[in-house]
Parts: structure tokens; C-alpha cells; sequence
């Protein structure tokens, strides 16, 4: 994958990992915020102060998640993005991260 297609689906993802979030804080399902700067996408939980961060790192070709549960790295592989130690799905493991941190019922965030 070229580096503009890597930033292209990074972006995207980026994109749609906020559209779900707010959808969810539309619906009340979490109380989260969200702000963008270019690669970051920060998710901050109201409730409680914490917040995850989900950044895209061209030269590595990955996205990095930042959690209370600790650091992880997702490479694009067979049109998923997928943890790079134990090949969970970002969006499955996203929605466990958010489930933790909000303290509320079951998240499921999806593309």
C-alpha cells in the first residue's frame, strides 16, 4: 500500500471511529467527547476524565491505540485492522476499551 493510500484509509477510519462515538453520545449510550488534530483522534469519557487516543503512524503504516489498558498497534490486513501481537479487530477491541472506560453497559462501536 502507498503512503497515500495508507493516510486515505487512516483518515477514514479515523473518521468513522468518531462518527460512532458521537453517535453513541447522541443516543446516551456513553458520555465521550471527541477532538480531532489531523492524525490524533482523542475520545476523553466525561464521566471520569480518561480518554483513549487513536493516532495513524504513516511511516510504520499502523494505527496506535492508547488506552487505560495499555498501548496497541493495528496493521491494515485483509480489509481489517488488526492488532499486530494477537490479531484482534480495532473496532471489537475499541468497543471493550470504551466499555471499560465509560463504567456503563456493553459499547459496540463499529464502522
Amino acid at each position: 500500500m502507498t503512503e497515500t493510500e495508507f493516510l486515505d484509509l487512516a483518515d477514514a477510519t479515523l473518521a468513522a471511529i468518531e462518527h460512532a462515538i458521537d453517535q453513541l453520545n447522541d443516543q446516551d449510550r456513553i458520555d465521550a467527547e471527541c477532538s480531532r488534530n489531523g492524525n490524533v483522534l482523542e475520545i476523553e469519557f466525561l464521566h471520569n476524565g480518561s480518554k483513549v487516543i487513536v493516532n495513524s503512524q504513516a511511516a510504520m503504516q499502523e494505527l496506535w491505540v492508547a488506552a487505560r489498558s495499555g498501548g496497541f498497534h493495528y496493521r491494515h490486513v485483509d480489509g481489517k485492522w488488526l492488532n499486530t501481537r494477537d490479531s484482534s479487530e480495532l473496532f471489537a477491541a475499541l468497543s471493550q476499551i470504551a466499555t471499560e472506560q465509560s463504567g456503563g453497559s456493553p459499547v459496540i462501536i463499529a464502522p
